[in-house]
């Protein structure tokens, strides 16, 4: 599995998100909040509340964190967040996107450009690597969910575009606008999901070898350590052996 699975997946086997838990809580909840503020309080109303409630659950976020963020949208107190999509270059020419919300663009500009500086990149303008992407609907179930041809029969049904399926699991693809009736559709046949997001689809992608990849792992560190950053996708495709490597480390 090409691009940024891979590297939730070394994220998991290296307990980092254990680590992190209390700031991926931060960043969901701020997801939550600006979803609610911009449509309605009630996810039954607000498709983008209820897949951020969703993407929060599959993180353990609690159900008292999730149901403040809802309330602090309402307050007039609550932040005004911008979103900003940076585009940019890390080492070995691999395609990064950094997906921010943040109430200071202009500081958060400079923390992300200084960060792909130190960390051997370059930002680039807007569209520098959106055109190696695909804007797609991920749904994620763990491979005890049932067989490949289960799991795509279920999918078609639901009105997805594509199925990967190993034997760590299975993602589902769908068009963007479709994943809330996507994944309310696969729910409905197969439980609950892992997982359910929106995300950047490389249509191509960068080879990696290990020196390449532990210093793309130090940039997407950096960058996500930043609280304005929601999220970080790349490009990248790595041998098995290459993230096997990165997992002992």
């Amino acid at each position: 599995m090409a691009g940024h699975s891979k590297w939730a997946n070394i994220q998991h086997r290296k307990g980092r998100q254990d680590k992190l838990r209390a700031k991926v809580f931060s960043k969901m909840s701020k997801e939550i909040t600006v979803a609610a503020k911009m449509g309605d309080p009630d996810p039954d109303k607000n498709p983008r509340l209820r897949l951020a409630i969703k993407e929060a659950k599959s993180v353990s976020v609690p159900k008292d964190v999730i149901d403040r963020a809802i309330k602090k949208s309402q307050g007039g107190d609550s932040e005004d967040y911008e979103e900003i999509r940076y585009e940019g270059y890390g080492p070995n020419g691999v395609a990064v996107i950094v997906e921010a919300m943040t109430d200071n663009r202009n500081r958060t500009a400079s923390v992300v450009r200084s960060t792909f500086t130190k960390n051997g990149g370059n930002l680039g303008e807007t569209g520098s690597v959106g055109f190696m992407f695909d804007r797609k609907g991920e749904v994620v179930y763990p491979a005890s969910i049932g067989d490949a041809d289960t799991v795509m029969m279920a999918a078609i049904e639901a009105g997805a575009e594509d199925v990967e399926s190993t034997e760590d699991g299975h993602v589902i693809w769908c068009a963007d606008t479709d994943l809330n009736e996507v994944s309310t559709a696969l729910e409905a046949e197969l439980g609950e999901s892992d997982a359910t997001r929106l995300v950047w689809k490389p249509t191509v992608t960068t080879e990696m070898d290990l020196e390449s990849m532990q210093k793309l792992m130090k940039l997407i560190d950096a960058l996500e350590d930043d609280d304005d950053v929601q999220r970080v996708t790349a490009n990248f495709e790595a041998s098995d052996e290459v993230m096997d490597q990165l997992g002992e480390e």
